[in-house]
């Protein structure tokens, strides 16, 4: 798996526990959805991923984006 294809994951499961941690626990963890989508946003401007950097020391082979 590439990184690329491995940030876009990694994204998709931390949406997908912050809306069920929203649900289930408190509201309040609606903030970690909207962390998660301006760190989405902030790196398709600049190109800084720190998970894309967290996957990269792991071993994963780079993609196109990252």
């Amino acid at each position: 798996m590439s990184i690329d294809r491995s940030v876009l994951a990694f994204a998709g499961v931390m949406v997908l526990l912050s809306v069920v941690l929203t649900s289930f626990v408190s509201p309040y963890f609606v903030w970690l959805t909207v962390f998660i989508g301006l760190n989405l946003l902030q790196s398709a401007f600049t190109g800084f991923c720190p998970a894309a950097m967290a996957f990269r020391a792991f071993g994963l082979k780079p993609g196109c984006a990252f």
